[in-house]
Formats: structure tokens, C-alpha cells, sequence
């Protein structure tokens, strides 16, 4: 069965979208069979697998998202036709990335808001739809949107592991204690369900993190993942122009185009100590 982590802070701007891609990408080298889901209503992840023309696409043919998942139907094929069952097929894109990476895509798109108007009975809908699925995959992703709603409750009843993005700057640690309290809540609420957080990631997605600000912000997140316990990855993504090209290109940082290899190889040493933090066995 797969293994379920969601990329999630409940402070935005941090490059959730952008690791959770990369993570996906680097599974898929290694031979790993990956989903990507994407949970945001901004539907970032959904625009850098796809690509913009091909998302725009997918949005004019009013094609099936994950918003079928929360809704539990399959839009009408006609106008005398009815609503059907979400159909797995149907509803995930299959291998929407390079050839030399198996990545499927649960897209998302700006309806999704939609779902947390009238969120009643809704959060246990995802980890319902992805137990149908997740013989099929070693790793699925889920990317989260960054606020405590029903969204959220849904990755947890997903989710094996969490993982926490984080930007090191000026109030990095912001989202820290209201992710701390949403998850021992859940945790309280739901003791037969196991969920953890597996790593804090510092992602330098800003050439300015790497100063005296960015050194203060890493000691503060640190001192916060102390105090609940949380591993925090030794192993940082630092700076490179090259991510915002990889996802132009729409492949992983180590084929993108005039990458340096000390990037590539950063990101290799931060996707492996991943890999091991959530148990997950790679083929040599």
C-alpha cells in the first residue's frame, strides 16, 4: 500500500507546491509509482504538472478534479444522462509528467471552495477514494492549502505523515503552533488513526534566507520543533532560479536545463533523508 504524506503550514508562500512536485518527480526516477493530489483551491500543483495550456485545457472541457471526490459524483455525460460514481480513471490524470518519471495527477481547481461552503460529512471522502487506490502507487503526495478547514481534516484521515514546508524569514515560525494545536486535536479526536509529522523542511525559496534574518528564523522554527518533538530534516532545499525553470519545463531539477549539479545534488541529499523519514524503501 502507498504511503500518504501531506505538505502542509498553515503559513502560505513557503514553496509547498514546488517540493511537493520535486518529491514527486525524484519518487518517480527511482522507479516509484507516484500520485500527486492536489488540495488547493489555487491549484498551483495542478498548473506546474500540467503545464498552463494543457491545465486551461483540462478547465475549458470541464473535466473531472478532485472536487468529484468531495461531491462523491461524476458530472452528468449529457443532458439526458445523470450524475454516475467517481470513477478512479476517470478522474486521475495519468502520467502527466516526463517519460522518465511515473506521476499521476489528482487535479484540483477554483471550485473547490465550493466544497468548505457546505463541508458537512465531507472529511472522510479523500482517504475514501484514495484506499480504492493505493495499491496502485508506493507514494502519494498531497498538497494542502494553506488554512485549518475541511481540507485539511480530509488529508488527515489520508495521511500517514506530514510534512512542513518551511521559508526561513522574518515570522517563519507563525504557522508552527496553529499546525501544533489542529494536530493534537486530531490526534485527541481520533485515536485509532496514526498521523505524524515526519520532518520540518527548510526550502530557501528566496536568495535572502541565507542571511543573519534567515539564520535568526531557523534557530526560532528550531526551538518551536524542539518543544513538540518534531524532527527537522538536516538536510535544507537552498536557492536556486533553477526550481522556477524546472517547473517552466515541467521536469525535475536534476533534467532541468543548465541546473548546477550542486543543486541537483542538495536536493538529492534532502529527497533521501525524506525517503528514509517516512519509511519508504527505495530499489537500489
Amino acid at each position: 500500500m502507498a504511503t500518504i504524506v501531506s505538505l502542509i503550514n498553515m503559513k502560505g508562500g513557503v514553496g509547498k507546491t514546488t517540493l511537493a512536485m520535486q518529491l514527486a518527480f525524484a519518487a518517480g526516477a527511482k522507479k516509484l509509482k507516484v500520485l500527486a493530489v492536489d488540495l488547493d483551491p489555487q491549484s498551483n500543483l495542478s498548473q506546474a504538472a500540467l503545464g498552463a495550456k494543457r491545465y486551461v485545457e483540462h478547465l475549458k472541457n470541464d473535466k473531472p478534479s478532485v472536487i468529484q471526490v468531495f461531491e462523491g459524483y461524476m458530472p452528468a455525460a449529457s443532458a439526458t444522462g445523470g450524475p454516475t460514481q467517481v470513477d478512479p480513471d476517470k478522474v486521475i490524470l495519468k502520467q502527466v509528467t516526463g517519460k522518465h518519471e511515473s506521476v499521476d495527477l489528482l487535479p484540483s481547481r477554483l471550485e473547490l471552495c465550493r466544497t468548505l461552503r457546505n463541508p458537512t460529512g465531507k472529511e472522510r471522502k479523500l482517504v475514501k477514494f484514495l484506499t480504492r487506490v493505493e495499491k496502485d502507487y508506493d507514494l502519494i503526495l498531497i498538497d494542502c492549502a494553506p488554512t485549518d478547514s475541511i481540507l485539511t481534516d480530509a488529508a488527515y484521515f489520508a495521511s500517514r505523515y506530514l510534512l512542513v514546508p518551511v521559508k526561513p524569514e522574518f515570522m517563519a515560525a507563525i504557522g508552527l503552533p496553529l499546525l501544533g494545536k489542529s494536530l493534537t486535536a486530531f490526534n485527541a479526536e481520533n485515536e485509532d488513526h496514526r498521523l505524524e509529522i515526519c520532518g520540518i523542511a527548510f526550502n530557501h525559496s528566496s536568495s535572502y534566507s541565507s542571511g543573519p534574518e534567515g539564520r535568526a528564523s531557523i534557530r526560532e522554527v528550531t526551538a518551536v520543533a524542539t518543544q513538540e518533538k518534531w524532527p527537522v530534516f538536516e538536510n535544507h532545499v537552498h536557492y536556486s532560479a533553477s526550481y522556477a525553470k524546472s517547473a517552466r519545463e515541467g521536469t525535475s531539477i536534476s533534467r532541468t536545463s543548465h541546473a548546477r549539479w550542486a543543486t541537483i545534488r542538495s536536493f538529492e541529499r534532502f529527497s533521501d533523508e525524506f525517503f528514509k523519514s517516512a519509511g519508504i524503501t527505495l530499489t537500489p
